[in-house]
This record gives structure tokens, sequence and C-alpha cells, in this order.
């Protein structure tokens, strides 16, 4: 029998109600900004709470860049967003495929010292980025990769931690599919490809959520790994517009270039939040 808690009801949708709050109103201010002109956000102390009329400008502006009034030149926004898409979109499926085989081999085959091989992945992740960063960059940089995607994109496929959870979810398979797929005649990666692909279809859907996320707000690397301008993601490219010194920022472009950022991560979490919740539900289980 549940038991009806009026007082307990309120008080908790009056938490929820105030998480949303703090959460969407500094989204809220940037929206506002990005519809106002950079005059109108500096002069009026504090700044309006009310959507102004320069939405259209504001965001065209952010979009296709150009040099405002006072000299100041802004990037456009539009190859950012690109760089930032293909480069989340390669880390993202990069990570899935590798730690789809790397479990899947750890799992399933049998060779001297796998256990050893497991736990030296494993333990890459009490490496922080911070400590490996600057010898990757030297391979990278050697390799000649400076200012390019596969630079931008390949020291960050690796993930244990996605290892480990296909290796965690493949271990909870019964070992009856493995033997009825043997008997068939299936070889490893018809095996691979026609029972564990659509069984981890959900865990991949979850994971692909969280490295999109990930590789969408990278900012350190493409920070050390840039040096040309069209090369720039949008994280770093918001940066570069604050200006600094004497010169005028041109906020209402900064901040329509800010909601412009948000877009694509938001409609990867809403067009796929069914099956990134059913993966993590699946994965406890």
């Amino acid at each position: 029998m549940v038991e009806n808690r009026p007082v307990a009801t309120v008080l908790s949708h009056l938490v929820l109600v105030l998480g949303v709050i703090i959460v969407a109103f500094p989204v809220y201010i940037t929206f506002v900004a990005s519809t106002q002109t950079a005059e109108q956000i500096v002069q009026n102390v504090p700044m309006s709470l009310w959507p102004g009329d320069n939405f259209l400008n504001s965001y065209r502006f952010a979009l296709f860049g150009g040099v405002t009034e006072y000299g100041t030149r802004v990037p456009p926004a539009a190859p950012m967003l690109m760089v930032s898409l293909i480069s989340a979109l390669t880390i993202a499926l990069g990570k899935i495929a590798i730690s789809l085989l790397s479990a899947f081999a750890v799992v399933y085959f049998r060779f001297p010292g796998r256990s050893l091989v497991f736990w030296m992945i494993f333990i890459t992740l009490m490496l922080p980025v911070e400590v490996r960063i600057l010898p990757t960059y030297k391979v990278v940089s050697d390799l000649g990769l400076l200012n390019t995607y596969a630079g931008l994109t390949v020291p960050l496929i690796a993930s244990a931690t996605a290892t480990f959870l296909f290796r965690q979810f493949f271990l909870t398979i019964p070992d009856e599919l493995v033997e009825a797929a043997r008997i068939d005649g299936a070889g490893p990666m018809k095996f691979f490809k026609d029972v564990l692909l659509p069984l981890s279809t959900t865990s991949i859907a979850a994971l692909f959520v969280i490295q999109f996320i990930y590789g969408w707000n990278q900012y350190l690397w493409p920070l050390l790994m840039t040096t040309d301008e069209n090369m720039y993601p949008v994280v770093m490219g918001i940066k570069r517009m604050i200006s600094g010194g004497d010169a005028a920022t041109e906020w209402n472009a900064v901040m329509a270039t800010a909601m412009l950022a948000m877009i694509p991560p938001a409609l990867v979490v809403l067009l796929m939040q069914k099956w990134f919740v059913k993966g993590l539900v699946d994965t406890e289980k």
C-alpha cells in the first residue's frame, strides 16, 4: 500500500522546481544576452531579463563572423561547430568500436596473460589526462598530426571505462549462446556481429551519449593541438572570442555562440534519452 503524504509530495516538487531554476536560469540569461546588442548588455546594469530585438543579427553575426564597428574581428562559429561535430562523432564512435573489440577479445579469447592485459587497460583509469598529455603531444607532433582531425581525435579514442563496461556486460551473456553459435558453425566475428552487437544496442546507445558529450566539450587537448584557427572547436572558439585588454568584446555574439554550442549535445540527449536510460539500467542488471 502506497501512503499518501501530501507534505512530502509538495516538498519534493518544490526541491525539483528549485533545482530546475538553478540549472535553467544561467541558460536563460545566456539566451537573453544573445538577443540584445553588445551596447545594451554592457550599458544596462543590471542587464534586462527580457529578450531583445537583436536575435537574428546576433546569431547571423555569431555563425558567419565579421568585423565590428570598433574594428574587432569576430570569427565565424559555423566552422568551429563543424570541427566539434566531426571530432565528437569520431571520438564517440571510435571509443565504442575499439572498446567493443577489446572487451570481446578479453572475454571470449583464451590467450596467455589475458587477465594481465585487462588490468593493464583498467589501470589507465588511475592516470589523469594531465599526466600523459605531454608525452601524447610529443608523439602526435612527431607524427605530423598537429592541426588535423586525426590529431584531435585518435589520442582520445581509447577508453578503459567503456572497455570495462562492455566486458562486464559480455560476462552476463549465457554460455549457451556461445555453444549454440559454435554448433551452428559461426566463427568469432560472426558471433560478434550477429549475437553480441544486437544484445549490446542499449549499452552502445548509453555510451554514445556520454562519449559524444565528452568529445564535444574537449578544451585542453585542442588547446595544445591546434594553432590553425580553422581547426578550433567551438568550446575553444568561445574563449578566443572573449577579447582581453582594451579590445571590446561582442558579448551578444559570444552568448549566441554559446547557445549554438549547447544545441547538438542537447539534441543527442533528448533524441536518445530512452535508449540512454535503458542502457544504464540494463548495465546495472
